[in-house]
C-alpha cells in the first residue's frame, strides 16, 4: 500500500532560518539519560555484584553504551525529511503485526523473567516498542488522508479499528496487556485531536472509568487468591491489599512505598537506599523511581516531574507549530506515548494502580526501551526542522 502526504499549502513567509532545529528538546533528552544513568548505576551496583562476577558496572555499561548509540542515531533520523516516513508507514505496521506474531509463533521468542516478549535476530528486543511507533506513524498518515471523513463515525471506528488492531496484537501474541493499553491510549490521544467533536470521547471516558471501577469492585468481593487463576486478576487484589498477598506481588509493592515514604524531603543521599539491597527485586527496572524517592527524596521526584514536563512542553511546541497535519500528529502521538507511560509507571510505584510492568522513559534499565523512545525523539527533531517562524522585520523591509 503506497501512501504520500504532502504539507499543506501554506502562505509563504520569511523564515528567522532555514534550518531551525529544536536543541532544547535533544538537551531535554540528553539531560533525561544522564540523570538516569546515574540512578541506573546507584539502583543496579548492588545487584550486578551479585548476580554478574562482581562486576559493579554491568547494568550501567550496557546502559551507557545503547544511549549513546540511540542519541547518535536520533540525530541522524532528524535529518531525515519525515514525510518519507508516509511511504512505509503501512509496511512498518504489518512488520510489526509481523515480529509480534514471530514472538508467539516461532523458537526466536525468547522468555524472560516468566514472560515471552521478546525476539531474538541477531539481537534480542521487544517488537511491541516498534509496534508504538508503527501505530504514531500509520495513523497519521490515515487521519491526513481521511480529512473531514474522520468527523463522522464510520471514519472512527475505522481509525479506532487500525489502532485497536496493532493493540491486539501486543496483548495476543506478546502476552503484554500494558503495552497494548499504550498503543490503544496513542490511538485514542490521536484521534480525539483530530475529532471535531469533543462530547463523545467525555461519554466515552466516563463509560471506561465505571466500567473499570464495577470491574474492580466485583473483583474485590467475589474473588479470593484461591479461586483467581490468571495472574491479572491477583495483580488486582494485590493491589486492593498488598499485605494479604505478599507472595503475588505484594512484598515488591510494600518495599517500594517504603522507600519513598523513608526518603523524606531531601532523601537519603544517593546511593544511600536501603531497598534496594535484595528487598526490591530489579529495583534498576520499572520501580526505579521508588529508588528516586528514596535517595533523593520528594525534592528529586519533583525534578524527575519538572524534567520530563519540560521534554513534553518541548514536544507540545512542536505539534502546535507543525508545517502540517501529518507532523503534528505525529509529535502529538509521540507526546502521548510517553505521557502514558510515565503517568503510568508512576502511579504503579505509588500503589495507584496495579502493577503493570511498564518503566519509566530514558531513565529505567531496558535497550529497546531507549532505543526506539529515541527513534521517536529524532523523528519529532525532523519535524521541528521544519518549522519557520515568522520574519519580526516589517513588511516592508524586503531585505534579507
Amino acid at each position: 500500500m503506497a501512501v504520500r502526504v504532502k504539507p499543506h499549502k501554506r502562505a509563504k513567509v520569511r523564515s528567522k532560518s532555514n534550518d531551525y532545529y529544536d536543541y532544547s528538546l535533544l538537551a531535554a533528552v540528553i539531560i533525561l539519560i544522564c540523570f538516569g544513568l546515574v540512578m541506573l548505576y546507584s539502583a543496579s551496583y548492588y545487584e550486578a555484584i551479585q548476580t554478574m562476577k562482581g562486576d559493579d558496572l554491568f547494568y550501567f555499561r550496557k546502559q551507557a553504551l545503547i544511549s549513546v548509540g540511540a542519541v547518535i542515531m536520533a540525530i541522524v533520523i532528524s535529518m531525515i525529511d519525515y514525510h518519507i516516513y508516509a511511504k512505509f508507514a503501512f509496511l512498518l505496521y504489518i512488520a510489526a503485526m509481523g515480529l509480534m506474531a514471530m514472538v508467539r509463533f516461532t523458537p526466536l521468542g525468547v522468555n524472560v523473567n516468566n514472560s515471552r516478549r521478546w525476539l531474538k535476530l541477531g539481537i534480542q528486543f521487544q517488537p511491541s516498542e516498534i509496534a508504538k511507533i508503527a501505530v504514531i506513524l500509520f495513523l497519521a498518515v490515515l487521519i491526513v488522508q481521511m480529512g473531514k471523513q474522520i468527523g463522522t463515525l464510520r471514519g472512527f471506528i475505522t481509525v479506532l479499528l487500525v489502532g485497536g488492531m496493532q493493540a491486539l496484537g501486543a496483548k495476543v501474541f506478546t502476552d503484554n496487556l500494558s503495552t497494548a493499553l499504550i498503543i490503544l491510549g496513542i490511538a485514542c490521544v490521536m484521534i480525539y485531536l483530530a475529532h471535531p467533536r469533543t462530547a463523545p470521547f467525555v461519554v466515552g471516558a466516563v463509560v471506561a472509568v465505571i466500567g473499570i471501577v464495577i470491574v474492580v469492585s466485583y473483583i474485590s468481593a467475589n474473588m479470593t487468591n484461591d479461586l483467581t487463576t490468571g495472574f491479572r486478576f491477583r495483580r488486582v487484589l494485590t493491589w486492593l491489599d498488598p499485605q494479604s498477598y505478599l507472595d503475588d506481588g505484594g512484598f515488591q509493592v510494600i518495599q517500594g512505598l517504603y522507600a519513598i515514604g523513608s526518603g523524606g524531603f531531601f532523601g537519603k543521599g544517593l546511593g544511600n537506599s536501603e531497598q534496594k539491597l535484595d528487598t526490591i527485586p530489579e529495583a534498576q527496572n520499572d520501580m526505579i523511581f521508588s529508588i528516586i524517592c528514596e535517595e533523593l527524596g520528594v525534592f528529586g521526584a519533583i525534578l524527575v516531574l519538572l524534567m520530563f514536563g519540560y521534554l513534553l512542553y518541548r514536544l507540545f511546541i512542536i505539534a502546535q507549530n507543525a508545517p502540517d497535519l501529518y507532523g503534528s500528529l505525529i509529535v502529538s502521538g509521540i507526546f502521548a506515548h510517553i505521557s502514558l507511560q510515565v503517568i503510568l509507571n508512576i502511579c504503579v510505584v505509588l500503589n495507584v494502580i496495579p502493577t503493570t510492568g511498564i518503566t519509566l522513559p530514558f531513565i529505567s534499565y531496558g535497550g529497546t526501551s531507549v532505543l526506539f523512545l529515541m527513534a521517536e525523539m529524532g523523528i519529532a527533531l525532523s519535524v521541528s526542522r521544519k518549522i519557520r517562524f515568522k520574519d519580526p522585520k516589517p513588511s516592508g523591509d524586503q531585505t534579507q
